[in-house]
């Protein structure tokens, strides 16, 4: 899902680098407010099991990848936003470090898979809780759902450059497949594949958590799914 520079025009990049300026800042406010010193560790530990599992990459038509991302289960330990700033910390080492996603298309990335992913996942996930499934369950499908928005969200932000930028004689200038290849090619690989590997990892953490006593290391990194108020 990482879009690597040279795909999206300048102009796209700078709109969707942009567009991720305030959602860091909300995002950083919010968690100030709502965060503590004995929280930074739990975000670095949601940072490295995103970077983890994002490396694991499938190469897909069109030269994306697909591949399990961890947005909603961040989202349900640390909250929507504090998984955003974890999945922006993971996407910018990722880029600047191991080539995986562009520099300068890095905000586009952050928009897909930092917040798109985790607000539409926990979404799901919130109104599952609502309707009284159970939290594995809830967990899962979100985490089905918002992998997917951000797969198709990519793959309309691809699939506009041939329309968006071409040459006179109608060459496309960066990425060259349109909207009827980019989001096939984008969506088979992560509604048969990678959504189904994002919601079962997202379950069986979630059911791992739930289950962690006081002794393990991750018992503070779960209390968000024991309902305990911060």
């Amino acid at each position: 899902m990482h879009i690597p520079d040279g795909y999206l025009s300048p102009s796209t990049c700078a709109v969707m680098g942009a567009a991720m300026v305030p959602v860091l800042a909300v995002a950083t406010k919010k968690v100030n407010k709502t965060f503590d010193k004995k929280d930074v560790p739990t975000m670095a530990i949601g940072s490295a099991f995103a970077f983890t599992i994002m490396m694991f990459n499938v190469p897909i038509p069109g030269g994306t990848t697909a591949h399990a991302v961890g947005a909603t289960l961040l989202a349900i330990a640390l909250g929507p936003w504090g998984a955003t700033i974890s999945l922006t910390i993971a996407l910018l080492i990722q880029s600047l470090f191991f080539g995986d996603g562009g520099i300068l298309a890095l905000g586009a990335n952050s928009f897909n898979m930092a917040f798109l992913a985790p607000f539409a996942g926990y979404g799901v996930y919130a109104l599952l809780q609502k309707l009284k499934v159970g939290k594995v369950i809830s967990s899962a499908v979100g985490a089905y759902i918002g992998i997917n928005a951000a797969a198709l969200a990519t793959a309309i932000e691809l699939g506009l450059q041939p329309v968006l930028l071409h040459a006179a004689d109608g060459r496309a200038l960066y990425f060259p497949y349109g909207l009827s290849q980019s989001i096939p090619a984008m969506m088979i690989a992560h509604l048969t594949v990678a959504g189904l590997v994002e919601a079962v990892i997202t379950g069986l953490v979630v059911y791992y958590l739930m289950r962690a006593g006081e002794d393990n290391i991750l018992y503070k990194f779960s209390y968000r799914l024991r309902g305990e108020a911060k």
